[in-house]
């Protein structure tokens, strides 16, 4: 990262230049580094050839800089050799906090040789006294070495940041490629190796559709800002809940989500679509259906059928799956069975509000206060539209038999209805 360069008068203390105690760069970073070695990275954060190879060179750059600029110099081409160490380190794994930790306490020892030759020709009686110019260069001096640790960990953590960035980005499309591939049912084996990413023996698929958050429609914010914000949160839930194992393909709408199947126990499913939708900051509807990988495109056909028709239905929000559906999915294939069913609910064509109500007491699990609540009515209507419904089509919702008539002609007419 190049600096302009510049030029301005060097800091001097009693006639001397107050860099004079860092002149000596290669025996000082040596100092520095041992003291790393023994204080800041003790458990091998870093193997010992790069400790007093590529360490000790960056921390004779470091020394270089802090020279140049108290002499009134600048040196870019240094600040860009920081810049290109910080990215390498960040390529090796080395954490950036340990990085961090070494600049301060460079910077430690570095001030203290300063301020010890700077204070020490001032020290007669044991009371430091100093002329109004080297005191007025002092403090500059300590501004100045503000100045220094901003340049050199600003330039460390924007290495640091470029190369997350660039992995990020790499991983993101490896798992594109190789989930496509998946969904697509091509061969995978060789792309898995390349990608380094391992293929699971099974796999859960999840179809799931995240909805609009509110503030996408304020017309006081960016909604598509808004909305990749949301896609975001739930991105990152998934890769701290899955450890990166989930594979995925998702929009701001929903999208497919591939999680190896493991022993650990099947709600982990539904906590993490209840983990998703907190994340998310709005109720996300899923499905799911287990499939080998050779499977997985069928599978995921069949998930987003099912997801579908948990919409068609009004079902609440959650996750659902394949067992949880196999008679109403059975019942959206086409058919005269499908048919019939279809136009079972055909006499409620002129009332609509009893087809909705019928509809939402379902969705709701036959809850006639919460189908109340949800219809904002009271729940004598709900009783009152439900005998109706019974007169109007000869099944009554209040029997087993009838509902279960009324609610496979729903799922029929869903479809009948949008052919």
């Amino acid at each position: 990262m190049p600096v302009d360069s510049t030029e301005r008068p060097g800091l001097t203390f009693s006639g001397r230049p107050m860099s004079s105690p860092l002149k000596d760069v290669w025996a000082l970073s040596r100092q520095m580094v041992g003291h790393f070695v023994e204080n800041v990275a003790p458990c091998g954060t870093l193997p010992g050839d790069a400790i007093y190879g590529d360490v000790t060179t960056i921390t004779r750059t470091c020394l270089e800089i802090a020279v140049s600029m108290l002499d009134g110099r600048d040196i870019p081409a240094k600040t860009e050799r920081l810049h290109e160490a910080a990215a390498q380190w960040a390529r090796e794994g080395v954490p950036i906090d340990t990085i961090h930790h070494a600049i301060h306490e460079g910077f430690k020892i570095g001030f203290d040789l300063v301020v010890s030759a700077a204070t020490a020709r001032y020290r007669g009686d044991g009371e430091l006294r100093l002329s109004p110019g080297d005191y007025d260069n002092l403090i500059d001096g300590a501004k100045l070495v503000v100045e220094m640790l901003d340049r050199m960990t600003s330039t460390v953590s924007l290495a640091y940041v470029r190369e997350l960035r660039s992995v990020v980005s790499e991983h993101h499309t490896a798992v594109h490629t190789l989930t496509s591939a998946l969904l697509g049912g091509h061969p995978t084996s060789t792309m898995a190796r390349e990608c380094g990413i391992e293929i699971a023996e099974s796999y859960s698929v999840l179809a799931l559709t995240i909805p609009p958050h509110p503030e996408e429609s304020d017309p006081t914010l960016d909604g598509k800002v808004v909305a990749r914000r949301k896609l975001r949160r739930v991105q990152a839930e998934l890769a701290t809940r899955c450890a990166d194992a989930a594979l995925s393909l998702l929009s701001v709408d929903g999208g497919t989500i591939l999680i190896p199947v493991t022993a650990k126990r099947p709600e982990e499913l539904d906590d993490l679509v209840t983990d998703l939708s907190r994340a998310a900051r709005v109720p996300i509807t899923a499905t799911t259906v287990s499939a080998t990988p050779s499977e997985i495109p069928t599978a995921a056909e069949q998930a987003h059928d099912l997801l579908d028709m948990v919409h068609r239905l009004h079902c609440v929000r959650g996750l659902y799956r394949f067992d949880d559906l196999a008679l109403e999915y059975q019942l959206t294939r086409p058919g005269p069975g499908r048919e019939y069913l279809g136009s079972l609910l055909d006499r409620l064509d002129e009332h609509p509000e009893l087809l909705e109500t019928l509809q939402r007491h379902i969705a709701n699990n036959l809850n006639r206060q919460r189908t109340a609540r949800v219809l904002h009515v009271h729940t004598n209507t709900v009783d009152y539209r439900l005998k109706r419904i019974a007169q109007l089509t000869g099944f009554d919702p209040t029997q087993a038999s009838g509902l279960w008539y009324l609610r496979s002609a729903l799922v029929a007419r869903s479809y009948r209805t949008t052919a």
